[in-house]
């Protein structure tokens, strides 16, 4: 069944290409574009606990997360409409008992979540400063864009005060403010520990830049070989497994925090089939 029936007017239903996600879009409010499956499928995920995605926008990084972990998962998002929209793109692919969308601020959301809750937090944040005349456009693609909602040091925060010691902030965002990202994820005791530029073509410079940092973390980070998007005339094969979901997570990709948080899921695993489970992850 199609559930035409949660669409709005001037939206659409697209497929994400794996695992039989749909998603709702419009093109007047939002529509996910390539970093948000990068940032999905780049972040360290633990098998089991808790994960929030901050401006979430449509959902769509907690649906692509959800091939990745049995973690809870939060949405949060300042825009209405959008909230709604990623709502109902939990209820149209039947996630509601592992996805909970907020319609919320994330400078105060933590009065509601707590702080040090979650095991990872991801965000695909606003790239650009507000400069005269962004606010004229149209403002779902404005506050899209321009960090007319939040600063890049109010993201930060709100991180750091979401995560637990210890756990993961996964962030994308413009190699042009790595030197501000770094110094913003820093000043919230967010040390920054693998990162990986994207590159549109070999011999072009990054456009993005994938970051994850850890609460606390002791100084030291590993720079991953950068991704090429295309080769060709198409996607690089890394990027076109991901994609349709030959693969659940890039190159270098983690899936915890530790040997023991596998192990703890492989037991939860067994316990659930009332056997012992050596699937690998």
């Amino acid at each position: 069944m199609e559930r035409t029936d949660l669409l709005r007017p001037g939206e659409r239903l697209d497929d994400l290409l794996t695992h039989d996600i749909r998603i709702i879009q419009s093109d007047e409010v939002f529509s996910f574009s390539l970093d948000a499956v990068l940032l999905a499928r780049f972040c360290s995920v633990p098998p089991r606990g808790r994960i929030v995605d901050l401006c979430t926008g449509n959902g769509v990084i907690p649906l692509l997360l959800t091939t990745r972990t049995r973690a809870d998962i939060v949405g949060v998002e300042i825009q209405e409409r959008l909230a709604d929209m990623a709502a109902r793109n939990v209820q149209l692919n039947g996630l509601g008992g592992q996805i909970r969308m907020l319609h919320a601020d994330l400078k105060t959301v933590h009065g509601e979540l707590g702080h040090g809750q979650f095991d990872l937090v991801t965000v695909n944040p606003p790239y650009l400063p507000v400069r005269s005349g962004d606010r004229k456009a149209n403002p779902h693609i404005a506050a899209a864009r321009h960090e007319v909602y939040c600063t890049l040091d109010d993201v930060a925060a709100a991180c750091s005060r979401l995560v637990r010691p210890g756990g993961k902030v996964a962030m994308v965002h413009r190699p042009s403010r790595l030197a501000e990202i770094i110094c913003a994820l820093r000043e919230h005791r967010l040390e920054p520990k693998r990162m990986r530029f994207i590159h549109p073509r070999a011999g072009e410079e990054a456009n993005m830049v994938l970051i994850e940092a850890a609460k606390d973390g002791k100084p030291e980070v590993r720079l991953l070989p950068p991704l090429i998007v295309h080769e060709g005339d198409g996607y690089c094969k890394e990027l076109l497994d991901v994609y349709y979901g030959r693969a659940d997570r890039l190159e270098d990709a983690g899936s915890g925090d530790s040997e023991e948080l596998r192990k703890q899921d492989q037991a939860g695993r067994a316990a659930e089939s009332g056997g012992t489970d050596e699937r690998e992850e």
